[in-house]
């Protein structure tokens, strides 16, 4: 991939929308002091993700949209656009179906940062490990500033060791490793969380076995007590009708011997009248 074209609006004193196209080869760009050439390279670091506010000579992220001047007023936002010529298909494989790419950064005040590539937001770390896999990138030693060289030749060896990475274009592998590392670690945390539940499921399983085992014997107590029940009223039903029945034979001889002993009395009473009589 090869940058073709910078597109700024609002980005330090670019207070205009403005395109720069890059041609290949070597490209020159020369002006007097306080121009804008130094915002140039700035406005490049920034797209490609740059998180820190001093490597863009400001003191807070929002210093980077245009702050106004005696006869122009303050923007809210700044935006810019870096297109770069992927014909030669050496984009990532997420990005690789257009000849062109385009990387985007808008920031408005005191609301952050929102990145876009080919129209689509996406994270910080999604710009800079596309740069990284390209060797390039906000911090790459490929964008040398003033008083760099300097830095560079003082350097402590791990410093050294960095710059060359992003030469070789690894750096974007050791973000992915440690992203993989944290990714793991949060794995075994699970694995453990999840020992944990599994032991309490399993001493609530036996609780639970427990639980059914007395629902189980309740259950077939409560059968047996009802078939009991059901036995006792059958019974009792039985012996109700056997005395009913009873009832009635003792009711119906006792009708019977009051008939026989009235109409016994009624005789007798007849007789003595016709005694008296004679």
């Amino acid at each position: 991939m090869k940058f073709s074209r910078l597109r700024l609006l609002g980005f330090k004193s670019f207070v205009e929308p403005g395109e720069f196209v890059i041609e290949r080869g070597l490209t020159g760009i020369v002006g007097p002091n306080g121009c804008g050439k130094s915002n140039l390279v700035e406005a490049l670091r920034w797209v490609m993700g740059e998180s820190s506010y001093k490597n863009m000579r400001a003191s807070g992220m929002d210093d980077v949209i245009f702050s106004g001047s005696g006869t122009r007023p303050a923007r809210n936002t700044a935006e810019v656009t870096l297109f770069l010529d992927n014909s030669d298909r050496s984009a990532p494989s997420a990005f690789n179906d257009a000849d062109e790419l385009q990387v985007s950064r808008r920031i408005e005040r005191e609301a952050g940062s929102l990145y876009r590539i080919n129209g689509k937001e996406a994270r910080a770390k999604d710009v800079q490990l596309l740069f990284a896999d390209q060797s390039t990138g906000a911090r790459s030693p490929s964008m040398v500033g003033q008083g760099r060289i300097g830095e560079l030749i003082q350097a402590k060896p791990q410093a050294r060791r960095a710059l060359l990475e992003e030469a070789a274009g690894i750096s974007g592998l050791h973000t992915r490793r440690h992203e993989a590392e944290l990714r793991l670690k949060a794995a075994e945390q699970n694995l453990e969380r999840l020992d944990d539940v599994v032991g309490e499921l399993e001493s609530q399983i036996e609780s639970l076995k427990r639980q059914a085992r007395q629902a189980s014997r309740f259950k077939n107590l409560s059968a047996d007590i009802r078939k009991a029940e059901a036995t006792l009223l059958h019974l009792r039903w039985t012996l109700a009708k056997t005395q009913e029945g009873e009832a009635r034979s003792a009711l119906a001889i006792a009708t019977a011997l009051v008939g026989d002993r009235a109409a016994a009395q009624m005789a007798a009473a007849r007789e003595q009248g016709i005694g008296a009589h004679r």
